[in-house]
């Protein structure tokens, strides 16, 4: 009885874990041409990491994963994804802003896009983001598009 109680929590851990890559799995291959359409670059981006797991430059015991990091030229395009958005997930998303060059030293000099996407976000955390001047990146019509570009 105890071994079919563990199982059925592993698969039900497991199913949880899909869920929250599913959206990401939506989101990866809508960012370069959002980018391309919204920030007007025309070439691939030079690097583009997906999940990526990287350490703190300074303090190695510091490590974390960013969902999707697109490098251009003068400019990088981070992407955070969450299934069900939240304002405080804004405040988050700004603090790994503020240390997002400590992980990426190589981008120091760049402009840092932040571009937050979910498959449905409320209208009041759009218009947080926006006042916050991160970009929301959602489900309009058949595809995702910004939905608070205008704004920022």
């Amino acid at each position: 009885m105890q071994a079919s109680r563990d199982e059925l929590h592993k698969k039900w851990g497991d199913l949880a874990n899909k869920m929250g890559t599913l959206v990401e799995d939506l989101v990866v291959p809508n960012i370069e041409p959002i980018v391309e359409k919204y920030f007007g670059m025309e070439e691939e981006a030079d690097i583009r990491m997906v999940r990526q797991k990287r350490r703190h430059f300074k303090d190695r015991s510091k490590s974390r994963e960013f969902d999707v990091v697109a490098i251009y030229q003068e400019h990088v395009f981070l992407n955070e994804t969450k299934s069900k958005p939240k304002a405080a997930d804004i405040d988050a998303f700004i603090k790994v802003k503020q240390e997002f060059f400590d992980f990426f030293p190589e981008c120091s000099g760049k402009e840092l896009i932040l571009i937050f996407a979910a498959l449905y976000v409320d209208e009041s955390v759009i218009k947080y983001a926006s006042k916050k001047g991160v970009y929301v990146l959602a489900t309009k019509g058949n595809t995702m598009d910004i939905l608070n570009f205008k704004e920022i």
